[in-house]
């Protein structure tokens, strides 16, 4: 049973492509199925390299096509109060997903999950980097993000009838 909100953290490697897109869209999802106030979201990147930059254009320009507004999120790297504060840290890729598992303290690897692990028919075991492709790739993700959006919803509302 979730006796407050439920908190989740989406990491990728620098927060301006897949974690801030992840992150609105559960926002968003979240907010037409009036479900927002059981859920604390937000992202983070395993490295600091865009400190409080906005996402991507490309993912902000690709996302607002669907109804997402990315334009108000900003970069910031995984810092270690994010290991207690929230209840899973959802990564993107294997190497995040490594680099966060040697940063954080024991009692709380069982957090750290591949978004991936809620895709509810595609088979893909990472959600893949498009900073370096083209335009197919945002909208891959997006893709992925949405579908594994609705696996999380499903796990989210499994937890709060437990």
């Amino acid at each position: 049973m979730i006796d407050s909100e439920y908190r989740i953290l989406f990491v990728c490697m620098g927060n301006i492509c897949r974690s801030p897109t992840a992150e609105a869209v559960l926002h968003k999802r979240l907010t037409d199925q009036k479900l927002l106030h059981i859920v604390k979201i937000d992202s983070a990147g395993t490295h600091n390299f865009h400190p409080d930059a906005p996402p991507d254009e490309r993912s902000q320009a690709h996302a607002l096509k669907r109804g997402y507004d990315l334009s108000n999120l900003r970069a910031r790297p995984v810092v270690e109060s994010d290991f207690e504060e929230f209840d899973l840290l959802l990564t993107m890729d294997w190497d995040n997903r490594a680099l966060l598992e040697d940063r954080c303290p024991a009692k709380h690897v069982h957090k750290i999950r591949g978004l991936a692990e809620f895709l509810q028919t595609t088979q893909a075991s990472v959600i893949p980097d498009p900073y370096y492709g083209g335009d197919q790739g945002f909208e891959h993700v997006l893709d992925l993000i949405e579908e594994a959006s609705e696996g999380l919803i499903k796990f989210i509302m499994q937890k709060a009838k437990k």
